[in-house]
């Protein structure tokens, strides 16, 4: 199964023997399929990194190993690597089992923007086929925030009218900007981003294993998500949100130089993991600043910087649809923060 899109020092959900946190949800489903009533559409909603992508496979797995419902076991079991078709799942071999996400361009070799009507069609395909086992058919999607509008429409079709024995996984980071129709065709279930001591254990199971302060820090600045947590550890995340957080407190020298300093180290090409966890500490900073212009009762402060929210997100759009120069894009966002904030 393709991994380039794993993180260093992460598993892929597929191969993940652990899970950490989502006991109550785990039961739920065990409890709903065993029933013979589950739906046959589930959207898994939550932030990024907390493990959704692994219930589904951990929840897929369960399901192909007992096709018939009454006969499954009353908890979700365990991957186990040395079963057949737990090996199968994981080399993305199985028959009964399609990942849909964003497909690779062959032209670039590199991972497109969106999830394309093309992968849709081809889960429709997958659909359409008759199980050789005579097995459950499922397919998960990851992310369905990914679809475009063209796929979108195109896999609400299949949710309207689902084949027989067939199940849809549908994982959602932001679960509002999908298709209101696609929502409703699901059945919902929320998970929470980990709390600390789930959180360490998850690392813990990685081989990362903070002590004392530091694992207080980590614990607070990955909010709850193990994803965040493998970008501060791994890929330098910490120190990049501590010189940003210098280039707005510091003098305009200093912040001139640890702009240039910091959009040179996010330009290279090889920073892409490092780029865009910036770019979202940066909007979601921006946000928590309206919030608390906005309860301190600054509304003019807290309407420039929830406009300024919204015009980074765009730029960050733009600058990615049309191919801009990264470290430009990165001097005029911080330029932009510093004036808003101080």
């Amino acid at each position: 199964m393709a991994d380039d899109m794993v993180l260093e020092g992460a598993v892929h959900p597929a191969a993940n023997p652990n899970l950490f946190g989502h006991e109550e949800a785990e039961a739920y489903l065990a409890t709903a399929y065993r029933s013979g009533k589950g739906h046959h559409a589930i959207l898994l909603e939550g932030g990024e990194g907390i493990g959704k992508a692994t219930l589904a496979f951990r929840f897929a797995n369960h399901v192909l190993h007992f096709p018939e419902p009454h006969s499954a076991p009353d908890h979700i079991i365990a991957p186990d690597h040395a079963a057949p078709l737990t090996r199968q799942i994981i080399a993305g071999a199985s028959h009964d089992l399609l990942h849909l996400e964003r497909p690779v361009d062959v032209k670039t070799g590199k991972r497109r923007t969106a999830i394309t009507v093309d992968e849709v069609r081809r889960a429709g395909h997958f659909l359409s086929q008759t199980s050789g086992t005579g097995n459950w058919r499922i397919v998960i999607v990851d992310a369905a925030d990914d679809l475009n509008r063209s796929a979108a429409n195109a896999i609400l079709k299949i949710l309207e009218e689902p084949p027989k024995h067939a199940m849809f996984l549908l994982i959602s980071h932001t679960p509002g900007r999908l298709l209101p129709t696609i929502r409703s065709r699901c059945l919902p279930l929320r998970l929470r981003p980990l709390e600390p001591n789930d959180l360490l254990k998850a690392l813990g199971s990685l081989g990362v294993d903070p002590a004392g302060e530091d694992a207080a820090r980590l614990a607070a600045l990955a909010n709850g998500s193990v994803s965040e947590a493998l970008k501060l550890v791994n890929y330098g995340g910490g120190e990049i949100i501590d010189a940003y957080h210098e280039t707005l407190a510091g003098s305009d020298a200093e912040a001139r130089a640890l702009m240039h300093r910091l959009a040179d180290t996010l330009a290279k090409r090889d920073n892409e993991t490092v780029f865009a966890f910036l770019l979202a500490h940066v909007e979601e900073d921006v946000r928590s600043r309206a919030r608390e212009a906005a309860m301190g009762g600054e509304i003019a402060r807290a309407e420039r910087l929830s406009a300024l929210s919204l015009e980074l997100g765009n730029d960050v759009a733009t600058a990615d649809a049309y191919n801009l120069d990264r470290k430009q894009l990165v001097l005029d966002l911080l330029t932009r923060i510093r004036a808003a904030v101080n």
